[in-house]
């Protein structure tokens, strides 16, 4: 069997062939070539990415002894997509996703390398941070919608576990790397790490990656803000791909809590500096870690049918798990708990992905994977400046109990009305009108590159 193509070839969905139900192995995933090289990317891109921010935060810090300026800088990162992610992703079904990702990776190493040079006033690293964290949108919007069309349908949530559960795992080492250098040896060179390693993420994407046709030709391309508009149409005008949209924003907001709220949550149960500061970590990768092992195990162990059924109950106990957290007697009681919720979302999370990947029609996959992270970064954002507002007057284990108890109703009512698998995917048609000349191009037409000339 060749290296280069998936292990078994993708169902049409048109041809109604029966979607395989064992259990996908690693082998099955890393045995595709442009697989591996995506997720090599992921990975070189993750660990510069994390170890900068740390970086960056340590430098302005440094520089103005400012805790309101290090977070402004930290906090930059949810900008581009809060004011423009939906449109900035769209961009990505302009052109081939492996130019999106070249392009975007090198155009990203430049203001990132200029952040390194020393005697860079603080409000420059700002904009040119700002400038750099442009490139996230198009960058994850093409990633996401071309991991459809490198594997097939039995190995994709696989690979979105792996590819989740190894970003968690490089926000953990990430972090601590770029801490330890940034206060051990200098700042600047973790962030000029970072720009380095945007140049050898492009460079993986450019040698082993493919080239495909653009997902929409310039004959079917009409103004951007229509475009996007369509995405947001498609993903919340269909009552499968809403379904899952509205869980997904439901658990996004009070899982992110415990790093959100993580220094004043340690504050309560150590007075000493070294003690608190063990505890906010402790708590902090509590979540992470859970993720990467919730993820790693029901994708790699658990048949595609099986992991469908856990969606509801897993759904159930991520907030559950949280709204005990007021009752903790210490920070490990809290990271215990915090690791239950983490692992239940890292076992669903992947499935939900999944489905509504593989339910797009091929085309709308970027702008619909903008919509989604738009969406995850908003409520992420509106989660921690709320509660944040809400623990200047009460305790913060009270409301992140009370807040997950809200939520734990929330995803009951949602899940409960949450419709049945939808195998053969979702037509265009019946949500959004396809462009004029548009044609209908099947799952295998593009895979094997009969939808049209390959990008030179």
């Amino acid at each position: 069997m060749s290296d280069d193509r998936p292990v078994a070839q993708p169902a049409d969905p048109a041809g109604g062939a029966p979607e395989p139900d064992g259990p996908v192995t690693f082998r099955d995933l890393f045995g595709v070539r442009e697989y591996r090289a995506i997720y090599l990317s992921l990975v070189v891109n993750w660990l510069g990415d994390y170890l900068a921010r740390a970086a960056i935060v340590t430098l302005v810090y440094q520089r103005s002894e400012s805790v309101l300026l290090s977070a402004a800088s930290f906090a930059i990162s949810y900008l581009p997509w809060i004011v423009g992610g939906p449109v900035l992703a769209a961009l990505a079904e302009r052109y081939p996703y492996r130019r999106v990702l070249i392009v975007a990776d090198l155009a990203r190493a430049v203001p990132i390398a200029l952040i390194a040079l020393p005697g860079m006033p603080i409000y420059a690293i700002l904009v040119l941070l700002f400038v750099a964290m442009l490139g996230a949108p198009p960058t994850q919007a093409a990633r996401s919608a071309l991991l459809p069309l490198i594997l097939d349908r039995r190995t994709v949530v696989t690979g979105l576990a792996v590819n989740a559960s190894t970003a968690q795992a490089a926000q953990v080492i990430g972090y601590l790397a770029g801490a330890v250098i940034a206060t051990g040896i200098n700042a600047r060179l973790g962030i000029a790490l970072d720009a380095l390693s945007f140049v050898l993420s492009a460079m993986i994407i450019s040698l082993w990656v493919r080239p495909r046709p653009a997902a929409a030709g310039p004959d079917q391309r009409r103004h951007l803000l229509r475009e996007t508009g369509e995405g947001f149409r498609l993903v919340f005008g269909t009552p499968f791909l809403r379904s899952i949209a509205l869980i997904v924003f439901a658990l996004t907001t009070f899982t992110i809590l415990p790093e959100g709220l993580a220094a004043g949550w340690a504050a309560l149960f150590d007075e000493s500096p070294s003690g608190r500061g063990f505890d906010q970590g402790l708590i902090m990768a509590a979540g992470p870690v859970g993720y990467v092992i919730g993820g790693l195990v029901v994708g790699r162990l658990v048949r595609p049918s099986g992991r469908r059924r856990l969606v509801k109950p897993f759904a159930v106990l991520t907030p559950a798990a949280l709204a005990l957290t007021m009752f903790a007697p210490n920070a490990a009681t809290v990271a215990v708990l915090a690791a239950i919720s983490g692992i239940a979302q890292g076992g669903l999370m992947p499935t939900l992905n999944g489905e509504f990947v593989l339910a797009l029609p091929h085309g709308y996959r970027a702008r619909a994977y903008g919509v989604m992270q738009g969406g995850l970064q908003f409520t992420q954002f509106f989660a921690v400046v709320v509660t944040g507002a809400l623990a200047q007057v009460s305790s913060i284990p009270l409301v992140v109990g009370l807040w997950s108890i809200g939520g734990l109703m929330l995803v009951l009512a949602l899940v409960y009305r949450h419709p049945p698998y939808q195998p053969d995917g979702v037509p265009t048609s019946t949500v959004v009108a396809q462009p004029a000349g548009a044609t209908r191009v099947t799952p295998s037409q593009v895979r094997s590159g009969a939808a049209g000339r390959l990008d030179r």
